[in-house]
């Protein structure tokens, strides 16, 4: 069946930018491919970064890993909301895929039904979400830890946080004896060498997204997002276009309406503010953005009819400052109804 949206990936852009980032960090480079390859699509990520070389990827919950489905037997998933209560039948199905235990309950449960199998393990520095404090190190004996992780808060920013937690980092490190230990995510690979470890866990910036400014030359764009045109219409000098009236023409002015709204992530921040893009020529958004339907001013596209494509302008810092939205939330965002084709 036809859709009239479509987000056009670039595996060449996704591996570049694994590539460049292994690079920065001069250590081994996962991939977090969590919230389905943060809206892109889990599956040809994994397949995608796998065949370039990647061999440490993270998802979130064991329900995530089963929507991903099979993994090469030399390739490992780190499940990072750990082991509850409800993930133990899971977590026996795979013998490549780990838990990162994130508290002492579910140390003491993953010794219970697997005391042999290799873990990873959430050591909290500061981030206060998940993991163990240092001072319950004590529970993590007779566990086989193959990775020990913690997680940077601000590493987006300039922040003191940031060498703290390193400090506690390395203290919590030299106690807790494991195969690899792993800290810096996108951002942090940034903030230098002392963050790297053995292992960096990379999610934003795989995807085209700049965690920080230093992200930006190195960083290249993976996803195209195109919608369809529905209609092609006047809206005649003083009639308004839209909810609530917010666009009123000055003069008679050309209008295409495409089938994109905010249920498909395309949010209402970029009402009045968002722009698309046709052989060149800049589409400004009029109005507000409804729920299927965003309306583009089109008197500089004579030619655009219904139909035709517009590409919109998504670049991530610039959508970000456009719409309000953070990166990870206009990745994240994107809707099922997008025809997703890698290329």
């Amino acid at each position: 069946m036809h859709r009239p949206l479509r987000l056009t990936c670039s595996t060449d852009a996704l591996i570049a930018n694994w590539r460049a980032l292994a690079g920065r960090a001069g250590v081994a480079c996962g991939a977090a491919i969590k919230a389905d390859g943060y809206g892109l699509g889990a599956r040809p990520v994994f397949d995608a970064l796998y065949a370039a070389g990647c061999r440490d990827f993270f998802l979130s919950t064991w329900w995530e890993v089963g929507e991903l489905g099979t993994v090469p037997p030399d390739a490992f998933v780190s499940v990072l909301h750990g082991l509850g209560p409800d993930d133990v039948a899971a977590a026996l199905l795979w013998t490549n895929v780990r838990p990162v235990l994130n508290s002492a309950r579910q140390a003491q449960r993953w010794k219970q039904i697997a005391p042999e199998r290799e873990c990873d393990v959430m050591i909290d520095t500061g981030m206060n979400r998940l993991g163990l404090r240092q001072e319950e190190a004590s529970a993590l004996t007779g566990l086989n830890i193959h990775t020990l992780h913690s997680h940077l808060a601000c590493a987006d920013e300039d922040h003191d946080l940031n060498q703290l937690q390193l400090e506690r980092f390395r203290s919590a490190a030299s106690g807790v004896a494991a195969k690899r230990y792993s800290l810096a995510n996108s951002a942090g690979i940034f903030l230098g060498g002392d963050y790297s470890f053995d292992l960096v866990r990379p999610g934003l910036a795989l995807y085209g997204g700049s965690p920080r400014p230093e992200a930006r030359e190195l960083v290249r764009p993976v996803a195209r997002l195109e919608a369809q045109v529905v209609q092609r219409r006047v809206i005649r000098e003083g009639e308004s276009c839209g909810y609530g009236g917010r666009f009123v023409a000055q003069a008679d002015t050309e209008v295409a309406i495409v089938n994109l709204g905010y249920a498909d992530g395309y949010w209402r921040g970029f009402s009045e503010c968002g722009k698309a893009d046709m052989g060149g020529i800049d589409l400004p958004v009029l109005g507000r953005v409804s729920m299927d339907l965003v309306a583009l001013g089109c008197d500089d596209a004579p030619e655009l009819a219904e139909g035709d494509w517009a590409s919109l302008h998504f670049g991530l810092e610039e959508a970000a400052a456009a719409s309000g939205m953070s990166q990870y939330e206009l990745l994240t965002g994107l809707g099922r109804r997008f025809e997703r084709l890698w290329h």
